[in-house]
């Protein structure tokens, strides 16, 4: 008794005898099901490979841990400070930063551009390394100093790395007051040779100039002082226990983030709209269980004679509103089952062999990036167990009903 609902829902199901409307409806209902749960994995996958993506590619441009001033922009790197930061164990590279705007002029062409001096620990960044499309990753050589450009500003300064003859020039505002006649002495100028070009992100590489950190401190004026420390940790490191350590010995003046927190709002607007997606084809899904319903409301019509007898053989009430329960929970776990193996296959062949490109020819990957994550499988699982629940609910109910009104 305790496993006759589930056995007759069973047959109701896989009847070889009678395949009419309810069992096609049924089977409709099973694709719809597996469609949307299908959908919804691959689409869900797709946004945790954006995810990654975006990370890995902010992680060839952002340290680990970045250190910035709260209030204000500069400030000084003491030897009480620089002390303070390098007896921390398990730091790899401290690389000190000055950044700000600066016009730059090449050949007849000029911008705005955003120059970021960097000491020479940041030539070690072989992540970067990896990026460099043109020249190489050099800033200095002997006491020669050079730059590194975005692919944006190349292209749009139209600049050549390999021409030894035009320069890049740089000009940075100071000390504007009314009444200077002499324009030259209301800015700071300087010349570098483009050694390299780098293209990582569009919002980086039509942004970004890369110089030696002495240039940048000549160019704005300032002596030891820095805009913010990029630090890289070594490997096996924990960055939120480096992260802690940091906070605990410079206070709250400073703004200490790890490369998640320096584009939180970015990776929260991907969360927030990986959650709409999941409860778009959450709906999807919902709408997909009307099948379910009409099949079970059906198929308690259309089993009434069937109902009765088992009533009069003293079958429980409760146990006739199990069976069209767990005839909704086939329907919907065989379509669950089909469409996220389904959905499985597909993310599996677009990792391996990149089935379907990005179709964009400045893409930093040719196909879509996807990364599978049991929790989505899990979530999936669940809103379909609790549709098909409500889906089931009510035909059960109509059965159950037609039972007590026999019993009348």
């Amino acid at each position: 008794m305790k496993n006759l609902s589930f056995f007759i829902a069973r047959r109701y199901f896989l009847s070889k005898k009678k395949k009419g409307f309810i069992n096609v409806l049924s089977i409709i209902a099973m694709v719809g099901v597996a469609i949307g749960t299908a959908a919804l994995v691959i689409v869900l996958s797709v946004f945790n490979g954006l995810e990654d993506l975006i990370r890995s590619l902010y992680s060839s441009f952002d340290a680990d841990i970045k250190i910035s001033l709260k209030e204000g922009k500069f400030f000084e790197y003491d030897e009480e400070l620089k002390t303070q930061i390098q007896n921390i164990e398990g730091l790899a590279t401290i690389v000190e930063v000055v950044e700000d705007n600066v016009l730059v002029r090449y050949n007849d062409g000029e911008s705005v551009v955003r120059m970021k001096g960097v000491s020479p620990d940041f030539e070690k960044n072989a992540e970067l390394r990896n990026h460099i499309t043109e020249g190489q990753l050099k800033l200095t050589e002997k006491e020669q100093n050079f730059a590194v450009v975005g692919q944006g500003i190349r292209y749009d300064l139209s600049i050549n790395s390999r021409n030894n003859f035009l320069a890049l020039q740089f000009y940075y505002p100071k000390n504007i007051s009314p009444g200077r006649s002499n324009p030259s002495s209301m800015y700071n100028s300087g010349i570098l040779m483009p050694a390299g070009v780098f293209a990582i992100e569009k919002q980086y590489d039509e942004k970004y100039i890369f110089v030696p950190l002495r240039f940048a401190r000549n160019l704005i004026g300032k002596d030891n002082e820095c805009t913010s420390l990029e630090i890289e940790l070594e490997d096996g490191v924990s960055v939120s226990e480096i992260q802690n350590i940091l906070k605990r010995k410079l206070g709250d003046s400073f703004d200490i983030m790890n490369s998640d927190e320096q584009h939180a709002s970015l990776l929260k607007a991907i969360k927030i709209e990986k959650l709409f997606i999941y409860l778009t084809f959450s709906f999807i899904l919902a709408v997909a269980s009307f099948n379910i319903f009409f099949a079970l409301t059906m198929l308690a019509l259309d089993k009434k004679r069937d109902i009765s007898i088992l009533f009069a053989m003293g079958t429980p009430i409760k146990t006739i509103r199990n069976i069209f329960l767990k005839e909704g929970a086939i329907i919907s776990l065989s379509g669950a089952l089909t469409g996220g193996l389904f959905g499985f296959i597909i993310c599996l062949l677009q990792q391996e062999y990149g089935l379907i490109s990005m179709n964009m020819a400045s893409a930093v990957q040719e196909a879509y990036p996807v990364k599978m994550i049991a929790t989505d499988f899990i979530f999936t699982m669940l809103s379909i167990a609790i549709i098909t629940i409500l889906a089931s609910f009510k035909p059960a109910q109509v059965a159950a009903k037609s039972v007590e009104i026999q019993r009348l």
